[in-house]
C-alpha cells in the first residue's frame, strides 16, 4: 500500500505539514518496501480554489491508497473518499516517519468524516 503524507519537507524526518490541499508536497511512502519518494505541492499552493480537490485528484491518480495529514477540508475529503483512498487526520505535530509508524502499527484509524 503506498500512503501519502503531507510534509513540510522532502524526507521521512519532516514535519507532517498540518495542511492538506496547501501542504508543501508529499511524502509517498510504499508500505512494503518502505521505499520514500517526495512529491512537490507547488502548483496546488498557487491555486486561487480548489487545492485540496486538485491536490486529491493528484495524489489518487500516483497510486496512492491512505492520505494522513493534519487538516482535510470538507471538498478535498469528499474528492479523497470518492478515489476510494484512506484519510488519516490530526497527524500533525510529529514527523512523516512517526506519522507512517502510526499507520503501520494500527494506532491510527480512518477518519469518516473532515476536521471540523
Amino acid at each position: 500500500m503506498k500512503v501519502a503524507v503531507s510534509s513540510e519537507g522532502p524526507g521521512l524526518e519532516s514535519q507532517v505539514d498540518p495542511r492538506f490541499g496547501r501542504a508543501g508536497g508529499f511524502v509517498i511512502v510504499d508500505m512494503e518496501t518502505m521505499r520514500a519518494d517526495y512529491v512537490d505541492n507547488g502548483a496546488s499552493q498557487a491555486a486561487a480554489q480548489g487545492a485540496g480537490i486538485q491536490t486529491a485528484e493528484r495524489l489518487a491518480g500516483l497510486g496512492v491508497q491512505a492520505v494522513m495529514s493534519g487538516y482535510v477540508g470538507p471538498k478535498a475529503f469528499m474528492a479523497l473518499k470518492a478515489a476510494g483512498l484512506d484519510v488519516y487526520q490530526d497527524m500533525d505535530n510529529r514527523s512523516v516517519a512517526d506519522a507512517v509508524r502510526c499507520l503501520a502499527d494500527g494506532s491510527v484509524s480512518p477518519a469518516t468524516a473532515p476536521n471540523k
